[in-house]
């Protein structure tokens, strides 16, 4: 009976619509004859038609749903028996309050509301949350009324399956799905179209994680010809570790997950463990875990467990130092199986392995193992080589393998790129070379993986040795082309310092030792500092506080430190050095002149210039009789007691040394090596002190010129020589073009030095100066406040270059007050 109602329905009402179409004009000339005259007007006849066409597509669409509800369900091969309602099994997760998502959740709500032919991708490494913020937006939906489907992908059978379901749930006729199982239609097809009919739906599938395996069989997924289409009226989301855009197409919305900020991480550890600590506790245990997800949920559940040892998050933090193998490394006994292991820390990440495995990509897991030896910081590619993987595997390794590895473990989330080069790459003017990073807490459980299943351990801690020194020889040999590279191999360097192999322990202090010095030479003072720090504690460990190497080591540190900025810890340093050196090897020793030359320098650097000049002109002395008049270390003195002197006044003796000095180095090290270039910027700089303005800028603008060529644009010689420049146009009158270069250099220090070093001040003060002469008496106030507050705070109150700031605001700031008045002022001012 229901079956006849609705085809008499269909029938009616087409027959109506077909009448009304064809014989329009017919028709309403006889209703006019027919009728009363004020029911021939259009206002009435329009109105009318309407109301007709209107009830006539109603009566359509009620007969097709009598149609439709009168069928009853149709077998499907091995689908089974699909149904109309949404199966338990199509129902999302239950999910608590889900925190740090907001943006995602956000841009999904939106592409929910319109799809406009996207489909969204959740995408990121094992224990992200992806499931959880899909789960939050199915909340969300069905709250908000759409019909919400949760496909979990196991395998394509099942699949098939689930899409029927919710296609069936959708309206979808079964004389669409009898045409598909009589494969007279494709069945992806007959469910998209109908997905392309209903509105107001969304379908997660979950862990689409080998995408490849969707199919259809042998076509890219991104051809959208198999369950994957971006055609419906509603939205479908794939969470999936694969994050590769060649994997999705130009259709997908990649919404990749990154590790939770501090504040929402610490308040998921704090939902699960209210009773563990303060929200600042819960953010400090929050950034040792990275941030993950799925760590957070395991620290939280483990602190409010009534048996756990460590209750608290300070406690737990702690622990991780020397426990975390067992709190977040540990095995599972059902680890095998898939669902299992994405729950688990220790294994989330080996399903990806797995994955990448099955790909034929079999050695993206030893990579990973390997990257997890190194430091936590940027890794250059470059460091990885096949070779260093045929010593570890024990297999032949091609190029072409070790790409295809570090592509899989980047398009699956284990890797990351760095968003921003070195400061090596600043320093030099040239871009940093490839590199990847591991997420912390990726880097430390993999580590642990390592040590627990390799049984060859030394053979990968030997050939790991053995490609970090010879990296070290290479960027040697590339000049300022490898600083870049040398700053991204600092903090990985100290691990050979780790190795149980003492036998090359002197080896490998000469290689972070050769390394430091290639990073002094760079202007890559934190760099070096780093390696000189961790040489001088292994030499005072190993070799005691007096050897020689140690005293060597301390004094690298000392002038590490006062190029990065920290004169009084540098001077502490090389005074406690130089007397140790005194009494271990004697006034004479070439050694103890390089401290006292060191200690002069930085003395020198910090205002002390009387000091400066008698320790110089003692070791002076001392080198031209035990090196030799010519002997670069005696050069190094001489030019060193000249800029001293220039710095107590004595413009006309500095002049006659640097030039001296110049000849010399032109002479011994040639025109194109950087102290020869320094030589020329010292000599220029001490002429625009005597007055010799137009000489001076001749040779800063050679200085600078062959600086920026030789070191590159960056580096702080070329800094230094702009800066020298800007102060010799002030003293020129060319105010505006000093300006300029001041700005410019002042700009440029903060990016490579910082904005408290001491350069960077300087940069600030002489800008300060500039701006005055040329009438900008308000910025110079407000520029010299910031630096004299500056100058105290680094240099202490007294420091002669704090009293020069504190000067010249007080004169700048009471001209300021004359030109308020109506008077004018010129300040002539230096530095």
């Amino acid at each position: 009976m229901g079956r006849r109602q609705g085809a008499w329905a269909g029938s009616a009402v087409a027959g109506t619509a077909a009448a009304v179409a064809a014989g329009l004009g017919p028709v309403t000339n006889y209703a006019s004859a027919s009728v009363p005259g004020w029911a021939a007007q259009a206002w009435v006849i329009w109105p009318a038609f309407a109301v007709l066409v209107t009830a006539g597509i109603g009566l359509v669409v009620w007969g097709r749903r009598l149609d439709a509800a009168a069928r009853p369900p149709a077998r499907l091969g091995s689908l089974g028996r699909p149904t109309r309602g949404r199966p338990h099994s199509l129902r999302p997760p239950h999910v608590e309050r889900v925190r740090g998502r907001e943006v995602e959740l956000a841009e999904l709500a939106g592409m929910l509301r319109r799809p406009q032919g996207r489909f969204a991708v959740l995408c990121g490494a094992g224990g992200m949350g992806k499931t959880t913020v899909a789960a939050q937006l199915a909340s969300q939906a069905e709250a908000a009324g759409w019909r919400v489907f949760w496909v979990r992908w196991r395998d394509s059978a099942e699949l098939a399956q689930q899409m029927v379901q919710a296609a069936l749930a959708c309206g979808l006729p079964e004389a669409e799905l009898e045409s598909a199982r009589a494969g007279r239609a494709s069945l992806p097809d007959v469910v998209w179209r109908q997905l392309g009919r209903a509105r107001r739906w969304l379908l997660v599938l979950d862990n689409a994680d080998g995408p490849q395996e969707i199919g259809p069989t042998g076509e890219p997924l991104a051809d959208y010809r198999g369950w994957i289409r971006p055609h419906g009226r509603g939205l479908l989301v794939m969470t999936s570790r694969d994050g590769s855009p060649q994997t999705w197409g130009p259709r997908a919305q990649l919404l990749p997950l990154k590790p939770l900020p501090a504040q929402p991480a610490g308040q998921i550890l704090l939902d699960a463990a209210p009773a563990a600590g303060t929200a600042e506790q819960a953010r400090d245990l929050a950034m040792r875990l990275g941030g993950l997800p799925l760590a957070l949920h395991a620290a939280g559940t483990y602190l409010a467990g009534p048996t756990s040892r460590y209750r608290t998050f300070t406690t737990y933090r702690q622990a991780l130092e020397h426990e975390l193998p067992r709190l977040l490394g540990a095995e599972h006994p059902d680890a095998s199986h898939p669902r299992v292991a994405r729950t688990v820390v220790r294994h989330t990440w080996e399903v990806s392995l797995d994955q990448l495995t099955r790909e034929g990509n079999a050695l993206a897991r030893p990579v990973l193992r390997l990257l997890a030896v190194l430091a936590e910081a940027p890794i250059p590619l470059s460091l990885i080589t096949p070779d260093l993987l045929s010593a570890v595997t024990g297999c032949d390794v091609t190029v072409m393998a070790l790409e295809t590895a570090f592509a899989g473990l980047h398009r699956y989330g284990l890797l990351g790129l760095p968003h921003s080069p070195g400061n090596a790459g600043q320093a030099s003017g040239i871009s940093g070379p490839a590199q990847v990073v591991l997420h912390p807490l990726i880097r430390e459980i993999n580590a642990v993986a390592l040590a627990a299943e390799a049984s060859n351990l030394a053979t990968w801690h030997r050939a790991l040795a053995e490609r970090l020194t010879a990296a070290v020889h290479e960027v040697d040999e590339q000049g300022r082309a490898g600083w870049p590279e040398a700053v991204l191999l600092a903090p990985h360097l100290p691990v050979l310092l780790e190795l149980p192999d003492p036998r090359s322990a002197t080896h490998h202090r000469t290689a972070l030792n050769t390394l430091a010095q290639i990073l002094q030479h760079a202007g890559a003072f934190s760099a070096a500092r780093l390696l000189h720090q961790r040489v001088l504690d292994f030499e005072t460990r190993t070799l005691g506080p007096q050897h020689a190497d140690t005293l060597t080591s301390r004094n690298h540190l000392a002038n590490a430190l006062f190029g990065m900025g920290e004169p009084a810890e540098a001077i502490r340093l090389l005074r406690q050095t130089l007397e140790d050196r005194n009494r271990t090897l004697g006034p004479a020793s070439p050694d103890t002149l390089t401290s006292r030359h060191d200690l002069a320098c930085a003395l020198d650097g910090t205002g002390q210039h009387a000091e400066a000049v008698s320790l110089l002109r003692q070791t002076l002395a001392d080198r031209a009789g035990v090196l030799g008049l010519m002997h670069p270390q005696t050069l190094a003195s001489r030019d060193s007691l000249g800029l001293a002197l220039d710095g107590m006044g004595e413009h006309a003796e500095a002049v006659r040394l640097h030039r001296q000095t110049l000849d010399d180095r032109i002479g011994v090290l040639g025109p194109e090596h950087h102290l020869t270039l320094l030589s020329r910027h010292n000599l220029a700089s001490a002429l625009a002190r005597m007055g010799e303005h137009a000489e001076a800028e001749r040779l800063l603008r050679r200085a600078l010129d062959d600086h920026a060529r030789v070191l590159g644009l960056m580096h702080p010689h070329t800094l230094a020589s702009r800066d020298s420049l800007g102060l010799a146009l002030d003293g020129m009158g060319e105010h505006a073009e000093a300006v300029r270069l001041h700005r410019q250099t002042l700009d440029d220090r903060i990016r490579v030095l910082g904005v408290k070093h001491p350069d960077t001040l300087t940069s600030r003060h002489n800008l300060a100066i500039a701006l005055a002469r040329m009438g900008e008496q308000k910025e110079a106030v407000r520029l010299l406040r910031q630096t004299l507050t500056d100058r105290v705070r680094v240099l202490g109150p007294e420091h002669p270059h704090t009293v020069r700031a504190r000067n010249d605001l007080e004169t700048a700031s009471a001209a300021w007050r004359a030109a308020q008045r109506g008077q004018t002022w010129l300040h002539h001012s230096r530095r």
